[in-house]
């Protein structure tokens, strides 16, 4: 079975996508099931991780509703506010729906980069591991040695870090972002999505480009907790779902590595099934 471990589906008249505006063009229109079903058919893709893309629970119970009635849609992770004072009994009631998998607050997004290190969060953490979530790590490179903390403090956090920490591939850094996904890697438990890294390269991307960063992901994380994810439809804002997934798959050294990272580590990181 493949898996995409990471996808979306918005409505712009919701309301809540701050972020997605006029200006980005090519993603400023619905995305919706029917609109990755083709694509999924051309690379062979079974089922999908559904991500959020908003700071609302409104969104992940839209998300929730949308797995519902999809079977390719294998677990949701959404957004809970951590810092509200009911965000364990948030925690609590979304758990209660089968596909909700995991959370993930907008990190890269808040703008005290000792956020998730606040006290006040422990709570929200502590109902992630008695519910068996995943934590979905949205980070950027300067927010890694925070997550090391944090992953010491909860060592029974699971956690998934998206689009290998977003390294700032388009200016060509590369030594501090790497040193930093080793300690991780080692250090803690954490999985690690080959995700977005096309969007960081930019529009003039190149496969060379990309190659240092992939294979420095897949020889920290190893081929047990790497994951691939298409990060569709931000993914076209620089390639398009079959380039990125044959590119990953071209990059992986063996079958055994290119089934588990496509695949067998998104159901281990995520607990799914197979599809309906």
């Amino acid at each position: 079975m493949i898996i995409d471990a990471h996808q979306h589906f918005w409505q712009i008249d919701r309301g809540d996508y701050g972020w997605l505006t006029p200006e980005l063009k090519v993603l400023y229109r619905d995305f919706m099931p029917d609109d990755l079903a083709p694509l999924m058919a051309q690379t062979g893709v079974d089922g999908t991780i559904l991500v959020q893309a908003a700071p609302t629970i409104a969104e992940t119970e839209f998300l929730l509703q949308i797995a519902d009635k999809t079977p390719s849609v294998l677990g949701v992770v959404g957004w809970v506010d951590f810092a509200a004072a009911t965000a364990a009994e948030d925690i609590a009631r979304l758990a209660a729906h089968p596909k909700l998998v995991g959370l993930r607050p907008m990190i890269q997004d808040i703008s005290d980069d000792d956020w998730m290190l606040d006290a006040d969060l422990t709570a929200a953490f502590e109902a992630m591991i008695k519910h068996n979530l995943v934590f979905d790590a949205l980070v950027l490179p300067r927010h890694l040695g925070r997550l090391r903390e944090l992953l010491a403090r909860h060592p029974n956090l699971r956690t998934v870090i998206d689009h290998g920490a977003k390294p700032e591939i388009a200016a060509g850094e590369f030594d501090a972002w790497a040193a930093d996904m080793a300690n991780l890697a080692d250090q803690t438990h954490a999985y690690c999505k080959l995700s977005g890294l096309v969007t960081e390269a930019g529009e003039g991307w190149t496969v060379e480009s990309l190659t240092p960063y992939i294979a420095h992901l897949l020889d920290c994380f190893g081929p047990d907790r790497l994951i691939w994810g298409s990060d569709w439809p931000v993914l076209k804002l620089a390639s398009d779902y079959t380039a990125w997934f044959d590119l990953v798959a071209a990059m992986m050294p063996d079958e055994a590595t290119k089934r588990a990272v496509f695949g067998a580590n998104v159901v281990d990181a995520y607990g799914v099934g197979t599809p309906s």
